[in-house]
């Protein structure tokens, strides 16, 4: 068996989780992996057979995605061509965690493409949901990256194809301890917001790491450094608690070593908001912005949280098990290769030419 594993580039949850699912699935069958989109400080240890541009989103610096940015980033018609250039037909089965280029070359060729996801488990039905009213980033995470079936994670297992997070074996088999500091990531804030929130409490010992600086320095009480993977696993293992956005990995990982937790859902991003009405109902505080408001939650957070028991016991075998017995034998339906078949010939019938030279790329 032939598999294709797709992985989003943006961010770092996605190759984390990468380095625990690739060993596990080249034992069943012969991998390749493609990887799209540049903004995660991670590296992946395997080797990249194709590296694209994708379709990524840039931080911002006051609590959300920077959506001119965003846009002016990225080249749609590269990733048209992307779209076009990608051999999933080569492949038995593409495995998808939230890439666009392949899921969408895969719907337009009528090749098998399953997720497997965090995304995927946020907009199961029986996944809590924000209580925003955003058309369309609930579009957008339904349709960024189509698949035929899908097998997720989340932070609680809410229907029978939601698994608990994969937690990097690196982590899972570290000492933890409790040094006294808090660690704080909130990539999509500036340094200036972030020391002006956390300057209100000079006792406490902070630990900043941040995508906005080139260089670590100090300000009273609270340390701004590059970030970095090692000396954030360092810090996260040696913290008493954790500030971060409502992501998936950072939140799960603190979760999964007994730390206390306060998140901060970027706005722009409808995600973040449902993740972090997940861990709303299981009893993680959550601010929406680092507005003075909320010195108040902070306190109470510092003084009177205790961490939330979970039980993520390390289930990375089992899934692909299942993703493997599930589609050994893998076939498109006969009504979406049909469907598929006139999507290609339609975007056949585009011309590129007459699509770039109205693209301003």
């Amino acid at each position: 068996m032939k598999i294709l594993y797709a992985i989003q580039g943006t961010g770092n949850g996605h190759l984390s989780r990468a380095e625990e699912v690739l060993p596990v699935l080249k034992k069943y069958a012969e991998v390749d992996v493609v990887i799209s989109g540049k903004h995660a400080e991670l590296k992946l240890n395997h080797e990249v057979k194709f590296k694209y541009g994708g379709l990524g989103f840039i931080f911002g610096k006051k609590g959300g995605i920077d959506l001119k940015k965003s846009f002016l980033k990225n080249n749609l018609f590269r990733y048209f061509r992307e779209i076009r250039k990608i051999p999933v037909k080569d492949y038995d089965l593409v495995i998808n965690d939230f890439e666009p280029v392949s899921a969408w070359a895969c719907f337009f060729r009528g090749v098998p493409c399953v997720s497997l996801s965090h995304q995927s488990a946020v907009i199961s039905k029986n996944a809590p949901k924000s209580e925003l009213n955003d058309p369309l980033g609930w579009f957008f995470l339904k349709n960024y990256a189509p698949v035929q079936r899908s097998y997720g994670f989340h932070f609680e297992t809410y229907d029978d194809s939601t698994y608990t997070p994969i937690i990097r074996s690196d982590l899972r088999n570290s000492e933890v301890t409790n040094e006294g500091h808090y660690t704080v990531y909130l990539p999509a804030y500036s340094d200036k917001k972030i020391i002006s929130f956390l300057e209100n409490f000079p006792k406490i010992k902070w630990e900043v790491f941040s995508k906005h600086t080139k260089k670590n320095y100090s300000k009273e009480n609270i340390k701004i450094r590059c970030v970095d993977a090692t000396f954030f696993k360092e810090s996260l293992l040696k913290c008493e608690g954790v500030l971060c956005g409502a992501g998936f990995e950072t939140p799960s990982e603190a979760l999964f070593l007994r730390k206390k937790l306060l998140v901060v859902p970027m706005s722009n991003q409808f995600e973040q908001h449902c993740n972090a009405a997940a861990l709303k109902a299981m009893g993680i505080p959550v601010i929406d912005s680092l507005n003075k408001r909320y010195l108040g939650v902070m306190k109470k957070f510092i003084k009177k949280s205790i961490p939330i028991a979970v039980n993520y016991a390390d289930k990375t075998e089992k899934v692909v098990e299942k993703i493997i017995s599930d589609h050994k034998n893998s076939k498109v339906s006969l009504e979406y290769e049909y469907l598929a078949k006139n999507l290609e010939q339609a975007m056949n019938a585009i011309s590129l030419n007459t699509l770039a030279g109205k693209l301003k790329y």
